[in-house]
């Protein structure tokens, strides 16, 4: 060793042994004064222990659950599984203790005589051979780095050098003192062991031992137990994985140790010999799902998880990540699955088109599952970041027609109510608009919209609704006087309004628009399907949430700054619509789905009656379908989330199709319950409450392509937003259609 390295060395030393005198003032003399170091640190040296050390380890990763306990995913900062004392290995508490702090059972936190142990040992070799610092003060060290706010306090933690370094180790010294008054042996050396890094992303030895030898912290053998051990003092060099010659130096170095502390009984020398010339065997297992790109299922389910947790509720990031928290979620991992295969037995992965099958629960709001023809969170042309299950991009065309449908409804406008538009056409004698000419003049100015193919020139409510009318509902609306009625209608239903792109509802009712019964208006797919599952629960409103509960690292329920639980069951309405007007309309909609001359029939499902309704945006850029029992309520749009796009059919096609696809082998072994009777008062006088008859062949009937709704017309297209015509912008004009 040359000279310079010796005085370096020597230097070390000699500030060792001044460490080392400095702990025995600290356990000797905690009331010092005098120096100016002293005198500052004398506080801190009588603090109780700081709370990050009387919770107990870090808590690890928080796993994420699907409705039947299944893991979803974990959300972690380390990857850390927390485990007690009586799953950890003798044999890798024994290791440890002899190669890191072989007197911790004798020393009450402070190893003085250890010290000056390690600090010859380090002279003699030239090198760092042993470490002075008890397990104890490991564990002070690192709970204080684990758990730093700033990076100041993380600088703290680690200093070396000067006045600050020696300030450190008092205080280190003193709270391991602490500590060692406050719990017992065996719990901080599991604490210990929960907590320390061991290369490879592994934090703690269960992570340890699944990373590197897929077995459980319980079954580690000797020869593992000695490289884990091992690894604490130099993850990164002495890895098996990457580095195996330095990794069983370093084994056998623990081995050799264990062996000269009588550690290891009934082994020879020679067998010792034997063990130590086998090479490291290890058996390497995967990371742990981390976050919803890793997600088993349901990926967009995931990320709305996600931000519905940090954004509704507050847990911050660094909780879940770190807050080893148990988050159970509504998902069903079946449903979620099948409406996977549903939208890509229609469109391909990564199709232009978006495929987005949404569905929860009616009378809760529990989110069951989200489905597109995309991977969540990747790089590939075929993945997509955003949820597109609750981004609002399009129109969701003749589904709005409801929400004119309730709102005449309660306003004493019965289901028998006829209107006769004929020529298939017809001019609003309220709403202003483009003619349907493309004239403005010619109308007055007058909104004017048209059917597709031929229909009755007389309809009432029902028939209007299962064929969808177009001309029918726009004169519904003029009958009501004012848009105001529908939008507050959708918005009590679940509908809302205030996305980026979207119109707010005090503007759609300050511009009048006509064409909002058309359904023009941006929608999201999980607001059309919570909306019409108002319906299917008699009226009764439940924002979506995708979560039942949220435990924290103890099981308990995970409480907020009031001291009350963060998650109390769902935000209900109860008659959000009176449960009349949901009642009638649901038994209507039946019809879409099961009569013949509906729009919805290739949704059907035999066995099973459900409600429906079909919609198509302005020039084909959306289709849309909604179906809906008391059970279950499920939306598919089908768009082009980056352009428009014609998506090349109506509601009734590929929308009914992905619907059918999903739920049918979903009920298959689930019984599904009827709706409740449609009042007979909102009916009408001479209208009896629907009887539909189910489509002989059920959901193979394809559902027509002309003539049972409304297909866009050519010379009628919706005008650009700020455009010298002077109508309302934002696509407000754009008809809806029915099919």
């Amino acid at each position: 060793m040359s000279a310079v390295s010796r005085a370096r060395v020597l230097g070390k030393l000699a500030a060792m042994i001044v460490v080392a005198g400095a702990l025995v003032a600290g356990m000797l003399f905690p009331l010092v004064g005098g120096t100016g170091l002293a005198a500052r640190n004398s506080a801190s040296l009588l603090d109780a222990l700081p709370v990050e050390l009387t919770d107990a380890t870090p808590a690890g990763n928080s796993r994420v659950l699907a409705a039947d306990g299944s893991l979803i995913t974990n959300f972690y900062a380390h990857n850390r599984t927390v485990v007690a004392s009586d799953q950890i290995a003798d044999v890798v508490k024994q290791a440890l203790v002899d190669i890191e702090d072989s007197r911790f059972y004798d020393h009450n936190g402070l190893d003085v005589q250890g010290t000056l142990r390690a600090a010859v040992t380090n002279v003699a070799a030239g090198s760092v051979q042993e470490g002075g610092s008890t397990i104890t003060q490991q564990l002070v060290k690192q709970t204080l780095l684990e758990t730093a706010d700033s990076a100041e306090e993380r600088t703290a933690a680690v200093e070396q050098d000067g006045v600050e370094g020696l300030s450190r180790k008092l205080r280190e010294a003193r709270l391991a003192l602490a500590l060692e008054e406050t719990y017992p042996k065996d719990e901080i050396l599991t604490r210990y062991l929960n907590i320390v890094y061991f290369g490879q992303g592994a934090y703690g030895i269960q992570a340890a031992a699944q990373r590197y030898f897929s077995v459980n912290a319980a079954d580690l053998t000797l020869p593992q137990a000695a490289m884990l051990a091992g690894l604490v003092q130099s993850p990164t060099n002495d890895d098996p994985i990457t580095n195996p010659e330095n990794g069983q130096t370093r084994r056998n170095q623990v081995l050799q140790r264990m062996f000269d502390l009588g550690h290891l009984e009934g082994t020879t020398p020679e067998q010792l010999a034997a063990l130590m010339a086998e090479p490291v065997q290890v058996a390497p297992g995967v990371s742990p799902a981390n976050g919803c790109i890793d997600a088993a299922v349901g990926g967009f389910f995931c990320a709305f998880l996600q931000q519905y947790l940090t954004q509704t509720l507050g847990i911050t990031q660094e909780l879940l990540d770190n807050g080893g928290l148990t988050i159970q979620t509504t998902l069903n991992p079946q449903l979620q699955t099948l409406g996977d295969q549903a939208v890509l037995n229609t469109l391909p992965m990564g199709a232009e088109l978006a495929g987005i099958f949404t569905a929860v629960q009616p009378g809760t709001g529990a989110v069951l599952a989200m489905s597109v023809n995309r991977q969540f969170g990747c790089a590939d042309p075929q993945c997509e970041s955003v949820v597109l299950n609750t981004v609002a991009s399009q129109g969701a065309g003749s589904t709005y027609k409801v929400f004119t449908a309730a709102a005449a409804l309660e306003a004493g406008i019965p289901a028998n109510t006829v209107i006769s538009t004929p020529g298939n056409q017809y001019t609003s004698r309220i709403y202003n608009g483009p003619s349907c000419g493309g004239d403005r003049e010619t109308s007055n100015g007058k909104y004017c919209v048209q059917n597709a193919g031929n229909y009755p020139d007389t309809l009432d409510m029902v028939g209007a609704l299962v064929r969808s009318s177009n001309t029918y509902f726009l004169a519904l609306e003029d009958r009501l006087g004012s848009v105001e009625g529908p939008v507050r209608m959708a918005e009590r239903m679940g509908m809302g309004f205030d996305q980026p792109n979207q119109t707010p509802a005090d503007q759609i009712i300050a511009e009048n628009r006509g064409s909002f019964t058309l359904g023009a208006e941006a929608t999201s797919p999980l607001d059309l399907a919570n909306a019409y599952a108002t319906l299917a629960a008699q009226g009764t409103q439940c924002d979506p949430v995708p979560v039942t509960q949220v435990l924290d690292r103890n099981g308990q329920p995970l409480t907020g700054d009031d001291g009350q639980p963060l998650v109390t069951g769902g935000n209900c309405t109860p008659e959000a619509i009176p449960a009349p007007v949901a009642n009638t309309l649901a038994n209507i909609l039946v019809g879409d789905v099961a009569n013949p001359e509906g729009t919805g029939t290739r949704a059907a499902v035999p066995g099973h009656v459900i409600a429906g309704k079909t919609g198509t945006s302005q020039s084909n850029f959306s289709a849309a379908f909604v179906g809906v029992m008391p059970e279950y309520a499920a939306s598919v749009m089908v768009l082009n989330p980056k352009r428009n796009q014609n998506v090349g059919g109506f509601g009734g096609n590929k929308p009914a199709t992905i619907w059918h696809d999903a739920m049918a082998p979903f009920l298959a072994d689930k019984p599904t319950s009827a709706f409740a009777p449609a009042d007979p008062g909102l009916m009408g006088a001479g209208r009896p409450a629907p009887q539909p008859t189910q489509p002989t062949q059920g959901a193979e009937q394809p559902a027509p392509d002309q003539g049972a709704g409304d297909q866009p017309p050519a010379e009628q297209p919706a005008p650009d937003p700020g455009t010298a015509n002077g109508w309302p912008g934002n696509g407000g004009w754009g008809g809806g259609f029915g099919n």
